[in-house]
């Protein structure tokens, strides 16, 4: 007996009507925190909407992924960070379809808030990629079959490791973080592992600490934009040749009097650049249209903001951003630095804003999420949800669904729709 092909097409085409996609790396398809979604879930808690709850072997601050039938994401198999793995479950049951791990020969640093399994792969649906920090750099097919790994020693830091790859137009882009040894920008081939260029960012001090003791690294995700990766580094903003590696323009002010310090990823706002410190450092503005040294021509430069680790989303000419220290959004217009609003809406945040048709999504570490609307005037909240766990990831929006990662467990967010 033949299975009707109708209810099926009608399936398919009402997820294409509805506008729903995946969601294939950090901070979303285009790497600004915005879904090309039209839907996802509004009001949620731990009765109400939730189709599942995978519970997960340690805790991780590492973002989920979506490519169609599977949610991926990085983490340590035991407490130690000895054994790193890369997760795939089913979207429909929260199953483990596989999970492909790499040993490391000895326990490296971390902080208490940021425990192994830091890094959001990166997939183009037929690849993925995952950074596991001294665990290399690792491809694999979307059935989990190795196709290539990259070792390039320890990067050993106080405060472990958090940066994502990115693919774009067939290259995988990833900036290795603080080590004490070296930090690095490099671009590969996606499906050969092969090298396009690699660039050195030169650092003084230890590499945990500049030469006057103050705090050193950046955590941040590299942006691409016009053929350029831009990348926010512990003193400086870079603008690089995605072909060629070398430095289109660069912009000081980063570094303050705190630290050299970089934890958000940069929010590209047209052809201007907004930027906020790590430890209480500046934001700072610049167009991506310069050459050279560029610092000169900042748009503004303002001292001692909110701690900032998630990262903002720009909408409607206004950047949305979330503080981690207090647990503030802030909505600020890039042109200026003027703050226009900033309101408290939950404990510290660690996950960075996101947005998914018309409404925005801010997610703190008691596992709250703020629901609002973008708009200049005022915090215009529509819902607050709660789950009882610590979140310090980014959610992930695909298919009409939002994904969580928890300390305690993945939860996968369903509202049904009319």
């Amino acid at each position: 007996m033949k299975t009707p092909l109708l209810p099926t097409f009608l399936g398919c085409l009402l997820l294409l009507t509805q506008g729903f996609a995946d969601w294939p790396a950090f901070r979303g398809p285009n790497g600004d925190g915005i879904a090309t979604d039209q839907r996802a879930p509004v009001r949620w808690s731990e009765t109400e909407n939730i189709r599942w709850a995978r519970p997960l072997p340690q805790p991780g601050n590492g973002s989920p992924i979506v490519l169609g039938s599977q949610v991926l994401l990085s983490g340590s198999v035991d407490p130690d960070g000895m054994r790193r793995g890369l997760y795939s479950f089913e979207t429909a049951t929260g199953k483990q379809q596989w999970v492909r791990t790499i040993n490391l020969h000895r326990k490296m640093p971390t902080h208490k808030t940021n425990p192994y399994g830091a890094s959001t792969p990166a997939s183009d649906g037929k690849t993925v990629v995952v950074w596991h920090g001294s665990g290399g750099l690792h491809a694999y097919d979307m059935e989990g079959k190795p196709k290539w790994q990259r070792a390039y020693g320890e990067f050993e830091h106080m405060w472990g490791y958090a940066n994502s790859p990115v693919i774009h137009a067939d290259k995988v882009i990833l900036y290795t973080g603080p080590g004490m040894k070296r930090s690095f920008v490099t671009v590969l081939d996606l499906q050969s592992g092969e090298t396009t260029w690699e660039k050195d960012e030169p650092f003084t001090g230890t590499g945990e600490k500049n030469d006057q003791g103050q705090y050193l690294g950046s955590w941040c995700t590299p942006t691409i934009h016009k053929g350029q990766v831009l990348l926010a580094l512990p003193t400086r903003i870079n603008a690089y040749d995605l072909a060629k590696g070398t430095i289109a323009w660069t912009c000081d002010g980063v570094a303050h009097p705190r630290g050299d310090l970089g934890y958000s990823s940069l929010v590209l706002c047209g052809d201007i650049v907004f930027y906020t410190g790590g430890f209480r450092g500046p934001m700072l503005a610049v167009r991506t249209t310069g050459k050279g040294n560029v610092t000169g021509d900042r748009l503004f430069r303002v001292e001692k903001q909110p701690q900032s680790i998630g990262s903002g989303v720009f909408v409607n000419g206004y950047i949305y951003r979330p503080n981690a220290g207090p647990g503030t959004i802030d909505c600020i217009d890039p042109k200026t630095g003027k703050i226009r609003w900033s309101e408290r809406a939950g404990d510290a945040f660690w996950a960075s804003i996101i947005m998914v048709g018309e409404y925005l999504y801010a997610t703190s570490q008691d596992g709250r999420t703020t629901v609002f609307k973008p708009n200049p005037e005022r915090l215009e909240s529509v819902a607050t949800n709660v789950l009882k766990d610590r979140v310090n990831a980014t959610p992930a929006a695909a298919h009409g669904r939002l994904y969580i990662r928890g300390f305690k467990a993945l939860y996968c967010v369903h509202q049904p729709y009319r």
